[in-house]
């Protein structure tokens, strides 16, 4: 059974395992609510609020889920620099 976080504006999330989903709400309801006005405060306090909703086997997952993601982010964007890198130094021997 799922459950529901509430947003300090009022919006529910529903805890269902998606990353995403949670991501994509904290862009609207910090983000875009605030039309691009926010602050890092803004953000840091949401999260803070969601995070205190949740039992302890729902924040082993969602910091599973965020780890692997950003060890992906990170691994595009090392490949990123290394093309770049390599790029460049075709464009220099040209």
């Amino acid at each position: 059974m799922s459950r529901k976080l509430k947003m300090l504006t009022g919006q529910e999330i529903e805890l269902d395992g998606d990353l995403m989903a949670i991501i994509e709400n904290l862009y609207q309801e910090v983000v875009v609510r605030k039309e691009l006005k926010h602050t890092y405060i803004d953000m840091k306090e949401e999260i803070d609020n969601l995070i205190s909703q949740m039992e302890p086997e729902d924040l082993r997952n969602y910091l599973s889920e965020s780890v692997f993601m950003n060890t992906v982010s990170y691994e595009n964007q090392m490949l990123e620099a290394l093309l770049q890198k390599l790029q460049s130094e075709d464009d220099t021997d040209e």
